[in-house]
């Protein structure tokens, strides 16, 4: 095993870029680990850690980009080396390039500006204590602005939101992840139709769930508008919840509002209703339990399935059955199930889909553990005997590899380990496809799968959260799922309620009304 090290001094890439360079390096057979990243003192650390010897990146800064492969050959970590810098640079122009004539690539936002004068839209993603001062150049530019950056704090994001709503712009984030501006995705998107109701989301995976029912069940999405996950809160105040439903109620084109966030706080709720007016609006808040006193125009639910449902009908358009079959594919699976299997393990990629299964999870099974709780003392690791839901794009999870979206490694491992548990009666596994995720992500977990079901294990529930349009294939990853024996349910909620089902042995459960 070879351990190598490449840095780019004085080279910079953001952190979409960084994730596509260890992407192409995942990928290239003989490469065990690998990271492409800035050298801050943390990724250097992290290097360290990995068995890495850094002693090159002493004098190494944020601003030097570092290349690491752990691979079988020289050969190998060469392949990834070249695989990763024609990830991240192939588009940017090359000396060649210059002496040519052609511009050399911006390394300011102004500079990107000079070159592409009418952009009204900014992508930033840099550390978060460099983020505000991005933003504000952007605002100060007359962009609207989708800040990926996470790290930011809550006096920083409140001043950029009152300076963007005081100059009518969007300040979608910080940690927005996903956004649709003019039929264009930003971050990870899944590819849509054309719709006539517009989502706004402060939730990065309940954004692509939403804009992606809408559009397998008969409609489409006008636009996404992300707001970071904070923004429904009482600090943040929907600062940018209410300007941005607001907005939405001046287009002629959009006939419904979906709002998807965790509860949000009453006040605000109440607040954000009132942006939209006359305008029909469903308020998808995961979980919620409670009574918001709203007008007839509102609605609320308690999943992303019955938002989506409930923006149909306010539409005209008709509901799909989002059942079918899955209780009878529930009992034959229970029919091969030993007696001592009756817990449920949720691998999850997306925070948002793990945070539904656990409040689905958690009102039929009682207490369910996880590394993001619903409640703190249901904090992992987890006593014998209980049913566990991780979300494995938290940090824990995703130090010195890419997110699970990404590579899926890291939950094939997970996933191995659950399938050898004796009483395990349910693995639960969401596989989001769309911009920016893993080419066939079917195709790495549905060999594992089959592996399980085929020696006696669990059975495996997985859900597909993308559409026909995606470049991966919403059909092409069912069936290679379904081909490896999952029970491959219509929605993320359809898909906690079939692994409820299966740990209590009632296959009426997934015809739940949600």
């Amino acid at each position: 095993m070879t351990k190598t090290l490449r840095l780019l001094p004085f080279t910079y890439a953001d952190s979409v870029v960084q994730l596509a360079g260890t992407r192409a390096m995942y990928v290239v057979d003989g490469v065990e680990w690998a990271a492409a990243a800035m050298a801050t003192r943390a990724n250097v650390s992290t290097l360290a850690d990995e068995g890495f010897d850094t002693s090159d990146l002493d004098s190494a800064g944020a601003n030097d980009l570092f290349l690491a492969v752990r691979a079988n050959s020289d050969a190998a970590a060469n392949a990834a080396f070249d695989a990763a810098q024609n990830a991240m640079f192939s588009s940017r122009p090359t000396d060649a390039d210059a002496d040519a004539g052609a511009a050399p690539a911006p390394r300011t936002l102004r500079g990107a500006l000079d070159l592409q004068a009418g952009t009204n839209v900014a992508v930033i993603s840099v550390p978060g204590d460099y983020a505000p001062l991005e933003a504000h150049k952007a605002l100060s530019a007359g962009m609207h602005v989708l800040l990926f950056s996470d790290n930011v704090s809550i006096e920083d994001e409140i001043e950029l939101k009152d300076r963007a709503r005081s100059l009518g712009r969007l300040m979608m984030g910080p940690g927005a992840g996903t956004a649709m501006l003019g039929g264009v995705g930003l971050g990870f998107a899944n590819v849509v139709k054309p719709g006539r109701a517009a989502v706004v989301a402060a939730a990065g995976t309940g954004a692509q769930e939403a804009m992606s029912l809408l559009d397998r069940w008969g409609d489409g999405a006008a636009c996404v508008i992300g707001l970071g996950g904070r923004d429904l809160t009482a600090k943040i105040d929907g600062r940018m919840a209410r300007l941005a439903v607001h907005s939405l109620t001046r287009r002629d084109d959009i006939d419904a509002i979906l709002l998807v966030s965790k509860p949000p706080a009453d006040d605000v709720a109440r607040a954000v209703v009132a942006a939209a007016g006359d305008k029909p609006f469903v308020g998808a808040y995961v979980g919620t339990t409670a009574g918001f006193d709203l007008p007839s125009t509102a609605h609320v639910a308690a999943t992303l399935e019955a938002g989506v449902l409930e923006t149909l009908r306010l539409l005209g358009r008709d509901v799909p059955d989002v059942v079918g079959d899955l209780d009878v594919q529930v009992a034959k699976a229970i029919d091969r199930l030993g007696d001592e299997r009756t817990l449920v393990r949720g691998l999850y990629s997306g925070g948002t889909l793990c945070y539904e299964a656990l409040t689905i999870l958690g009102e039929i099974l009682g207490p369910v553990y996880s590394n993001t709780p619903l409640d703190k003392k249901l904090a992992v690791p987890a006593p014998d005997g209980s049913h566990v839901c991780l979300d494995l794009g938290e940090e824990e999870y995703t130090k010195g590899r890419p997110h699970p979206m990404i590579d899926p490694r890291a939950r094939i491992d997970l996933l191995r380990e659950q399938g050898t548990e004796p009483d395990v009666a349910a693995i639960l596994l969401d596989v989001v496809i769309g911009k920016g995720a893993h080419a066939d992500p079917a195709g790495q977990l549905a060999p594992v799968c089959d592996e399980i079901h085929r020696c006696g294990g669990p059975q495996v529930v997985a859900y597909v959260l993308g559409t026909a349009q995606d470049p991966q294939g919403l059909e092409r990853q069912r069936h290679a799922l379904e081909d490896a024996g999952c029970i491959v349910p219509q929605t993320a909620a359809r898909a906690a309620l079939a692994a409820a089902a299966l740990a209590t042995r009632d296959p009426q459960l997934t015809r739940r009304e949600l």
